[in-house]
């Protein structure tokens, strides 16, 4: 991401962000040589070019909830995708066809559930997304089926587990907003889903 490409932050969220790139950092700067960065005007994973240098999580200018998410597809990457730009994914914008949103959907549906996590980690409120303005205006059944898809993905991770990076996470962000909570104690419910929807992710 160049320079061209950064936004100015916002003081009044100044505060909140930052203390996210820092719960990150403690949980990976040093073992993952990784780092969480808000400013860009959409979102970006850059992997490092040179020995020695962070691979960078960008986020959109200084909006939470886009950090959450970013870090949970983060999480969930594995060795070889943290390798690529953007692990590798092609991103399909906004008016895709019905055969690309399902493949979206795909794809969303636990960094989703992971988002929601991090949210309650941090007393902060999660807004399910489509990332599809005219998917949400025209379908309600639509919307239905992939807050139902988030919210089973939810209800599995709290059986199972969270993955060990988000897991790790997780916990540096209830003792930063001291939040302590075990993921398996925490309360979810599909009303929440449709009560907070945003039009995109990022």
């Amino acid at each position: 991401m160049s320079a061209q490409q950064e936004v100015t932050r916002s003081p009044a969220r100044m505060s909140c962000v930052e203390r996210l790139e820092q719960v990150f950092m403690r949980c990976f700067g040093s073992s993952l040589c990784t780092r969480l960065q808000g400013g860009a005007a959409e979102p970006l994973y850059q992997p490092a070019t040179l020995e020695g240098e962070y691979h960078v999580l960008y986020y959109r200018a200084d909006y939470f909830a886009s950090a959450l998410h970013e870090v949970a597809h983060w999480c969930i990457a594995g060795e070889i995708r943290r390798q690529q730009t953007d692990f590798g994914y092609w991103y399909a914008p906004d008016g895709r066809s019905p055969a690309q949103q399902r493949a979206f959907e795909r794809v969303e549906c636990r960094p989703q559930a992971l988002e929601w996590f991090f949210s309650r980690a941090c007393g902060h409120r999660f807004r399910l997304s489509m990332d599809n303005l005219q998917a949400m205006e025209d379908d309600a059944s639509h919307i239905s089926g992939f807050a139902q898809t988030v919210y089973a993905e939810v209800l599995q991770l709290q059986r199972l587990g969270l993955p060990p990076r988000a897991a790790a996470f997780f916990q540096g962000l209830c003792r930063e907003f001291d939040t302590p909570v075990d993921p398996a104690d925490l309360q979810f419910t599909i009303e929440e889903l449709y009560l907070c929807r945003a039009p995109a992710p990022g």
